[in-house]
C-alpha cells in the first residue's frame, strides 16, 4: 500500500510538471508557488532550474490543516464487476491522499466506518504517522450495513477544530440522512470533499441475460430480465447523482463522482484544488 500510494502521488506530480498549461501548481512539502508579495530571496533557484517554475521555501508552521478521511467499509463497498472492488479503490485513494497530505505536513486522520465507527485514528503530521494509517488501509475489515448519516453527525460533534473532511463512500444509504450529516459539518464551518465511488456497471447497468441481483447488505434477492428495469434504474441512479451534486453545490461541498476504472489523478486534482483554496 505504501508503494502504491507513493507511485500514484509521484506519478501525478511528475505529470503536473510536464504540462505548463494545466493551470495548477503542486504544493511541495517544503515549497509553495511564488506569489505577489513573496520575497525574491526565498525563491528556490535550484528547483526553478528543474521545473522552470518559481517556488519559495515553505516552512512547517505555514501548513497547519487538519484533515479527516472518512472511509465507508460497509458491505456494499465490496461490489466489483472487474478486478478492483469499490473498497479497494477507496482504500488506494485514501492511501494516496494520506501520503500527499503528510508530505505537505498537514495533520491527517482516518476513520473507518459502516453503521458505526470501527476505527478512529486522530490526525498527526509526523512522517511516521503514515505507517499507522497505511496499516489500517492495507486490508480494511469489511463491515456490515451502512449508516452514513449517524456516523457523520457523531464525527461532526467530535471534531472541534476547523479543518477538512473527506468522505469516501458509494453513498448507498438514505440521501436525506447523508446530506443532513454533511450539512452538520458545514454548520461547524468545516470544509468538505465528497468522493462518490461507483463501479461502472452500477451506472451503465450493462447486464444482458436474465440475472439474479442480491442486495449485499440486506441479502434480499431479485431475479429479472435487466432490460425490463434498465431504464427506470438508470433514471434513479442519475437522480441520485444529480441530488448530491445540487445539494453539495448549495452547501459549498466539493462533490466528485469516481468510477473504479478511473485514474486516481482525478481525485488528487480535486483535493489539491481544494487545498489551494484553503491556503
Amino acid at each position: 500500500m505504501a508503494l502504491r500510494a507513493r507511485l500514484v502521488v509521484e506519478g501525478y506530480i511528475i505529470g503536473q510538471h510536464k504540462s505548463p498549461y494545466h493551470g495548477f501548481s503542486v504544493e511541495f512539502a517544503e515549497h509553495r508557488a511564488y506569489g505577489p508579495g513573496d520575497e525574491i530571496r526565498h525563491v528556490d533557484w535550484k528547483l526553478y532550474g528543474k521545473t522552470d517554475r518559481y517556488y519559495v521555501k515553505q516552512y512547517e508552521e505555514e501548513t497547519n490543516l487538519k484533515a479527516y478521511i472518512l472511509l465507508d467499509t460497509s458491505r456494499s463497498m465490496k461490489y466489483t464487476s472487474g478486478t478492483v472492488t469499490k473498497l479497494e479503490y477507496a482504500s488506494y485513494l485514501s492511501a494516496a491522499l494520506s501520503y500527499l497530505m503528510l508530505n505537505q505536513r498537514d495533520g491527517t486522520g482516518l476513520i473507518l466506518f459502516d453503521e458505526n465507527i470501527q476505527t478512529f485514528i486522530p490526525p498527526r503530521s509526523t512522517s511516521s504517522h503514515l505507517n499507522t494509517i497505511l496499516k489500517h488501509l492495507e486490508k480494511p475489515k469489511l463491515g456490515s450495513d451502512t449508516e452514513i448519516g449517524s456516523v457523520l453527525h457523531e464525527m461532526a460533534e467530535r471534531i472541534k477544530k476547523r479543518g477538512l473532511i473527506i468522505l469516501i463512500s458509494d453513498l448507498m444509504d438514505n440521501q436525506e440522512s447523508v446530506l443532513s450529516g454533511l450539512k452538520h459539518f458545514r454548520h461547524n464551518k468545516q470544509e468538505v470533499i465528497l468522493f462518490h465511488i461507483l463501479d461502472r456497471k452500477e451506472l451503465d447497468f450493462d447486464f444482458n441475460a436474465r440475472t439474479r441481483f442480491k442486495d449485499m447488505e440486506s441479502g434480499s434477492l431479485l431475479t429479472t430480465e435487466p432490460w425490463q428495469i434498465k431504464s427506470s434504474y438508470k433514471k434513479r441512479i442519475q437522480l441520485l447523482q444529480d441530488v448530491y451534486k445540487k445539494q453539495c453545490r448549495k452547501q459549498l461541498i466539493d462533490y466528485v463522482p469516481l468510477f473504479t476504472d478511473q485514474s486516481l489523478d482525478i481525485a488528487l486534482n480535486s483535493y489539491l484544488n481544494k487545498r489551494q483554496k484553503l491556503g
